[in-house]
């Protein structure tokens, strides 16, 4: 290792001076080396400061969002949460879930369902993402697996009448679709026209299909056709309702809506058979008479899951995870009239607001939410079961289309004065976002302390492992949720289970000064199963090569000693290396315990008490930032390369596999210092949860006291391996733009000096 000290810029009339006390000090420096040639360092200054924390990702502008638009006689912005409908500026609206078009559940499910962790298909393939209803979509690639998906509906008084309109999540061709909206109710039910295969007690019905609406009365007659407007890149479908046809008035109405696939040949709604093909959809299972509708709106009670509701790991056998539970069994009861909205055609006509009417619905503020947002990122409409995930190599993910649900917790407490805390909680694989909805998981790391708002993306699909452009929407969910909600950003940290413990790894050691705290649960170091010594993933895939970024992250790590899919051996390697570096770690090993042992016993106290009102460190005396590039994906807006107030770190040889800078700030006060010391070990019991107690070990380690008596220099050490360029930013170092620079380095390093 090299060294090169690089004084301050002098002054014109001292150059000289300075040229030869530099020339005297690399000739003493090359004599300490024992005459080997010591690595060049050039220094430059430019102006500019480090990026913020985080990928740009986090701070860029919503991006335009065509089915989020408004055109013609639509005003009011919509809700975006799922679930939930509300009064807007004269417009009553409703948001439905995505991704929750499943129709019935007819007990068994398409022996051709597609694969790929989401279809109603084997529980080994869905532990944590199954459909509650059965149904599956032809596969001729026009349908997407996705076509009957209803992101919204909303309704407003117009000068002429009545206006509807329904947002779809996929509308690839309008003729394979169709909708039933029904309106107010005779007291006794009647078949849905279309061939629906439900009967409904309704007063009218509106059939939505193949560019036109017919309306009926409860008896099926005929009244009028009226044009169904088709605005295929906002996927929306509307229609005006004139007085002269039906006379609403300010009445008080129920309305029902129902959506499904349509046969134009045969001028009805498509029924699912046993089995789907290219044109008929399957999923019926042992349905006498499955009915046509895929997705229902109004359903104001979605059962959340229930991870402790079963004996132990048979809960996560109750699919409710796409909000679809209620759907699904009402559809296969053949009785949906739970699914109703009252609207007020009066408030409509007065232009009313009102976010928490009386009947079923209003907006929710506090608990578990759903909530929806558009990426800047599509690669299509609906759902590619085809695009699978699972490497490190990366992949765009299965749902394929620009809006996204997250789930998030909203503590049921004042907002603190600066904002909530956020604590990101990502799910595992085979799991989707709803993984910890209504969990003590959940709730305990939102309820702790001054409160923290809890974010599970979908990550794209059941499989991601938080890389590319599933590590890309955790992003956007986040900036997604920060204007929506004010967040403190100096109270964030990250946990996950399983798969999102790998995402814990991954962008706590990327990002390190976006988090307080890191916490995971049976969460494996590399993407997919590692057994030490070998190192078979590498930095491509594999945390352990990025650890040395946590020095200011203390991390909490449960394990399970007899884990069938994280084995034993990964974690522990990685824990023993945050012990070596001598970094403020803990390591709790459970037995006897398996893979879902944790998750099924759902309890998580401890975890919420290490994460607890930690802050994030802004300014640190020493950085230290691990370059991983092989990590990066420039293309989905993830690049990790700077952190603190170093910033444009570049290896020097990516060949050769990661490149470390050390640096330390002699302007800054110190800190508590990492120190290898003999750890604590303690055993424990993890009570209350659904087994009563799981035993513990935990082995933790933390910091000693800050350094005291010292006095600020105008210095800066820096520290490098296989690094080829640094910036620093002077400013936030609390160094001057003359501050001198000590380089210790093995080949060439160039180090900028931003905001000089």
């Amino acid at each position: 290792m090299s060294r090169i000290v690089v004084p301050p810029p002098a002054s014109p009339a001292r150059r000289g001076l300075g040229r030869a006390l530099l020339g005297g000090l690399l000739a003493l420096l090359a004599a300490c080396e024992g005459g080997r040639e010591l690595a060049p360092v050039a220094v430059q200054a430019r102006a500019g400061a480090v990026p913020a924390p985080g990928p740009a990702l986090l701070y860029a502008a919503p991006p335009p969002a065509p089915q989020l638009e408004n055109t013609g006689p639509w005003r009011a912005a919509p809700l975006l949460i799922s679930g939930a409908s509300a009064y807007v500026d004269g417009e009553f609206l409703y948001q439905d879930w995505l991704f929750d078009d499943h129709g019935a559940d007819g007990g068994l499910p398409d022996p051709n369902a597609p694969a790929g962790g989401l279809a109603n298909g084997t529980l080994a393939d869905n532990v944590f993402s199954r459909y509650a209803g059965s149904y599956t979509y032809p596969s001729d690639p026009a349908y997407a697996h996705n076509a009957a998906d209803l992101v919204e509906f909303r309704v407003r008084s117009v000068a002429e009448g009545v206006a509807f309109r329904l947002t779809l999540n996929t509308l690839l061709d309008p003729n394979l679709v169709a909708a039933t909206l029904a309106l107010g109710t005779t007291g006794e039910p009647r078949p849905l026209p279309g061939g629906a295969n439900l009967s409904l007690d309704h007063a009218f019905s509106f059939t939505l299909a193949e560019r036109r609406v017919v309306l009926r009365n409860a008896g099926g007659d005929t009244l009028a056709t009226l044009p169904l407007a088709v605005d295929l890149r906002r996927r929306q479908l509307s229609f005006t309702l004139p007085r002269g046809v039906l006379n609403i008035g300010d009445s008080v109405q129920s309305l029902w809506l129902g959506v499904g696939l349509w046969d134009a040949e045969a001028d009805q709604f498509r029924i699912p058979g046993f089995t789907h093909d290219a044109e008929t959809p399957g999923g019926a299972g042992t349905l006498a008479q499955p009915p046509a509708y895929f997705n229902l709106a109004f359903r104001f009670a979605e059962p959340q899951p229930d991870i402790a509701g079963g004996a132990g790991v048979v809960a996560v056998i109750q699919p409710r995870w796409w909000r679809d539970a209620a759907q699904a069994a009402a559809l296969a009861a053949g009785d949906a009239e739970a699914f109703r909205v009252r609207v007020d055609f009066g408030k409509l006509r007065r232009g009313v607001t009102d976010m928490q009417f009386d009947e079923p619905g209003g907006v929710p503020t506090h608990g578990a939410i759903n909530r929806i947002y558009a990426s800047r990122f599509a690669a299509g409409q609906g759902i590619d079961y085809g695009a699978a995930c699972g490497g490190a190599d990366g992949c765009f993910g299965i749902l394929q289309g620009q809006l996204l649900p997250y789930a998030l917790y909203l503590p049921d407490r004042p907002q603190p004065p600066g904002g909530w805390g956020l604590t990101l909680l990502l799910h595992s694989l085979a799991g989707n976002y709803n993984q910890y909805a209504a969990s003590a998981n959940q709730a305990q790391l939102g309820e702790r302390g001054r409160g923290s708002l809890v974010l599970t993306p979908t990550g794209r699909g059941p499989d991601g492992w938080y890389v590319e452009y599933s590590g890309a929407d955790v992003f956007e969910a986040w900036a997604d949720a920060a204007r929506h909600y004010r967040i403190d950003a100096d109270y964030t940290a990250i946990s996950g289970y399983s798969m999102g413990g790998h995402g814990t790894f991954r962008l706590a050691t990327q990002f390190p000064d976006l988090f307080a705290r890191a916490q995971t649960v049976v969460g494996p170091p590399a993407v997919g199963i590692w057994l030490p010594p070998l190192d078979n993933p590498g930095p491509q895939a594999n945390t352990f090569h990025n650890l040395a970024s946590l020095y200011h992250v203390p991390i909490q790590s449960w394990v399970a000693s007899a884990d069938q899919l994280v084995p034993y051996p990964g974690p522990r390697q990685q824990a023993d290396r945050l012990f070596e570096l001598g970094y403020r770690a803990e390591f709790w090993t459970f037995a006897p315990a398996e893979h879902l042992t944790l998750a099924a016993h759902d309890q998580y106290a401890p975890a919420a008490e290490f994460l607890g009102d930690a802050r994030v460190v802004r300014k640190p005396r020493h950085v230290v930032y691990v370059r991983n590039p092989q990590m990066d994906f420039p293309a989905a807006g993830i690049v990790a390369d700077h952190a603190y107030w170093l910033s444009d770190i570049r290896v020097a040889d990516p060949d050769a596999g990661v490149g470390v800078v050390r640096a330390e700030s002699l302007a800054l006060p110190p800190a508590p210092e990492p120190r290898s010391a003999e750890r604590a070990t303690t055993p424990g019991l993890l009570t209350p949860g659904t087994y009563g107690a799981l035993g513990y070990v935990a082995e933790t380690q933390t910091w000693g006291a800050a350094v005291t008596g010292w006095a600020p220099l105008d210095g800066l050490r820096l520290n490098a391996n296989n690094i080829a360029h640094v910036a620093v930013d002077m400013a936030a170092a609390g160094l001057s733009c003359r501050a001198a620079i000590e380089v210790n380095s093995e080949r060439a390093v160039a180090v900028t000096r931003l905001g000089c």
